[in-house]
């Protein structure tokens, strides 16, 4: 069993067994045990409203012993509890996988998924300190900001004449 600490101080249990995997299905749809095709994680890693139903219907009996509705326990989880709860179901996944094989190629997808996730966080780290460096700012405001006029320049200029436009 894993456990987590969501924004209210709140600690929950993660436990997956079968009667888990048929609460999870049964209240969100969601089959758990896709995990090992390797696509779950990234669709509840993308959608964290969906992670937090999963992760509600894991803790449920314990969030009904100490009546935490599903709002309840949506509020108080943000940031780092969705982190810790994430680990945590992925952890207990592994953990629950009846065949050694399955165990050990979920921990490889998972590992996997985690390098590939930390390398698209560094491209994006590295994209945001570009474009919030002086010479990005310095030269997206001289794109922005037209050239000061000289005397003798012209404000405006005349559009060219149209080709529908009749001559005189």
């Amino acid at each position: 069993m894993r456990q987590f600490k969501d924004n209210a101080g709140r600690t929950w249990t993660v436990d997956i067994n079968v009667a888990t995997l048929k609460r999870v299905r049964g209240l969100t749809g969601v089959d758990l045990m896709q995990v090992i095709e390797g696509t779950l994680i990234e669709k509840l890693i993308r959608d964290p409203v969906l992670l937090c139903d999963v992760v509600y219907a894991v803790c449920k009996p314990e969030a009904d012993a100490a009546k935490v509705s599903d709002e309840e326990f949506g509020k108080a989880m943000a940031g780092d509890a969705i982190e810790a709860a994430t680990q945590a179901v992925l952890d207990e996944l592994i953990s629950f996988c009846p065949s050694p094989r399955d165990r050990a190629n979920l921990g490889r997808v998972l590992q996997a998924t985690n390098r590939v996730l930390d390398k698209a966080r560094d491209l994006t780290e590295r994209r945001i300190q570009t474009l919030t460096s002086e010479s990005e700012l310095d030269r997206l405001v001289n794109r922005m900001v037209p050239e000061p006029l000289t005397p003798g320049s012209s404000s405006t200029s005349a559009p060219e004449p149209s080709a529908s436009t009749p001559g005189p």
